[in-house]
């Protein structure tokens, strides 16, 4: 992330650092496209003219550069199982489940039009029903057993 902040400072400082805003977001927070909350966390390495307003600016970086840079920190890590951009997303949503987030809600987040797809995810959760923490539990401060 201080890489991508020095990024965004640099294009500023040369005149650039926007990214495509909706209009009326835009209209309701003017300098929205420049504020660092609103920048790509994976920016392209260079720049672009976008074809539809001729702004110059930073896009993301294309889905086969994360799929390298995964490819090439997990082999850095001495992993041998494979891995890929699209393990993150079996991981994140196992972890919502873990969590006890609703199921539905899970299905949605995952774009499932059929539950049946996100109850594949309960099968490698990792903890026991007995093991998960009830939202009361939470906000009494009460440690799981």
């Amino acid at each position: 992330m201080e890489r991508v902040l020095r990024l965004h400072e640099t294009d500023l400082s040369e005149g650039f650092g926007t990214v495509y805003i909706p209009p009326a977001l835009l209209r309701k927070y003017p300098s929205s496209n420049t504020e660092p909350g609103w920048q790509y966390v994976f920016p392209s390495r260079n720049r672009s003219t976008d074809p539809e307003t001729g702004d110059v600016r930073r896009h993301h970086v294309m889905e086969s550069g994360l799929q390298k840079a995964v490819k090439r920190a997990v082999r850095q890590t001495g992993i041998t199982k494979r891995a890929t951009p699209h393990t993150f997303r079996h991981s994140f949503a196992t972890h919502l489940l873990e969590n006890g987030v609703n199921i539905r809600v899970v299905q949605e987040l995952m774009g499932h039009s059929d539950v049946k797809t996100t109850e594949i995810y309960t099968h490698v959760m990792n903890k026991r029903v007995d093991e998960i923490t009830s939202p009361l539990d939470l906000v009494m401060g009460v440690e799981t057993p």
